[in-house]
């Protein structure tokens, strides 16, 4: 199930940032940041259920630390 939802997030992350990047108008953004939260926070639980908790554990505090300069950035 990990997996799935990693490959999906992984998929609108990258078609996002490319979006971004050829364009140059970065309206999705905060969305892109979002998703990738999602897609370090997934790739975290998999590697505990894995049993290797210290990658886990990084993963986890990764996609918090994204999530947090999300949300500073619609603060500022």
């Amino acid at each position: 199930m990990f997996k799935k939802l990693r490959l999906i997030l992984g998929i609108v992350v990258l078609l996002l940032a490319g979006y971004g990047l050829i364009t140059k108008n970065f309206i999705a953004q905060p969305i892109m940041m979002l998703s990738l939260s999602a897609f370090i926070l997934v790739g975290g639980l998999d590697e505990l259920q894995q049993g290797q908790k210290r990658r886990g554990y990084v993963n986890i505090f990764l996609s918090v630390f994204v999530l947090f300069i999300l949300v500073q950035s619609f603060i500022f």
